[in-house]
C-alpha cells in the first residue's frame, strides 16, 4: 500500500496570511466564479443541488432544463406519483433515492415552513437529502448568506495550499472558516465558487497545470508531483 501522500499544513495564522495572498489573485483570475447549476428561485436551487449528487452539473442542468417547466414549487412534486418522478431524474443517476429526498423536502418546506425554502443553516437541514455542503449552497448563493461548501474540489485544494489537514468535508469548513475572510473579496461563498473553478481549470485532480496557475508561487505542492 503506498504511503499517503503528505499535506503541508501551516498554523492558522499562516494559512490566514496565504489565503490573504491568494484570494485576490483568485478573484482577479475568476471574475465570474458562480454556481454551476442553472436555477431561478430558492427551491428550484434545492433540487438542483439535490439532484447533483455523484452527478455532473452540465447533466443536472439538461435534466432541470424540462424539470423546472413540469414543477413549478414543491407542492407540483407531490402531486405525482413517485414513480413519475423517478423517471424525469433518471439520467443524473441514483434517481429513486434523489426522488425521495427531493418528495421529502418538499413535504417539509409545505408543512413546516409555509411553502418558502428556510434561510439558516439549522432549518435546512432538517431538510431531506441536506447536509452543510447543500446548506451552505443555498445560503450563500439564494440568499447572500456566507458559507463555504466543501465539494471535492475545495477538499483537493484546499489540502495542496495547506490550509488543512482534513479531507472531511465539514472539519474543512470549519477550517476555512478560521482562516477565510467572511465578506472580503467576496467572503466565504466566492472562496468556494473560485476554487472550485480553478479546481476543474488549472488545478486538476491527476495533472494541474502548475506552469499556468497564477497562484504557484504560494503553493506548497506546486510542481511536485509526488504531492498531487
Amino acid at each position: 500500500m503506498a504511503p499517503p501522500k503528505k499535506t503541508f499544513v501551516v498554523t492558522p495564522k499562516d494559512a490566514r496570511l496565504r489565503v490573504l495572498k491568494i484570494f485576490p489573485v483568485l478573484k482577479k483570475t475568476y471574475p465570474d466564479a458562480t454556481i454551476a447549476l442553472n436555477w431561478d428561485n430558492p427551491w428550484n436551487l434545492l433540487v438542483a443541488v439535490i439532484l447533483s449528487a455523484q452527478c455532473t452539473d452540465v447533466r443536472v442542468n439538461l435534466v432541470t432544463q424540462d424539470l423546472f417547466k413540469k414543477y413549478k414549487s414543491p407542492a407540483d412534486y407531490l402531486s405525482v406519483p413517485q414513480e413519475e418522478l423517478e423517471q424525469d431524474i433518471r439520467s443524473t443517476g441514483f434517481y429513486r433515492n434523489k426522488a425521495r429526498n427531493i418528495r421529502g423536502a418538499a413535504r417539509k418546506i409545505i408543512d413546516d415552513y409555509g411553502g418558502q425554502v428556510p434561510r439558516t443553516m439549522e432549518e435546512l437541514l432538517t431538510l431531506p437529502g441536506a447536509g452543510r455542503k447543500t446548506a451552505n449552497c443555498i445560503l450563500g448563493n439564494a440568499f447572500g448568506i456566507p458559507g463555504i461548501p466543501c465539494d471535492t474540489h475545495v477538499i483537493r485544494l484546499s489540502r495542496r495550499l495547506g490550509l488543512s489537514k482534513h479531507r472531511d468535508p465539514v472539519k474543512l469548513e470549519f477550517d476555512l472558516m478560521e482562516i477565510v475572510p467572511k465578506e472580503q473579496y467576496g467572503g466565504w461563498t466566492m472562496f468556494s465558487h473560485i476554487l472550485i473553478w480553478h479546481g476543474r481549470t488549472i488545478c486538476k485532480a491527476r495533472k494541474p497545470d502548475c506552469p499556468a496557475c497564477p497562484i504557484a508561487a504560494h503553493c506548497p505542492s506546486a510542481n511536485r508531483p509526488e504531492l498531487w
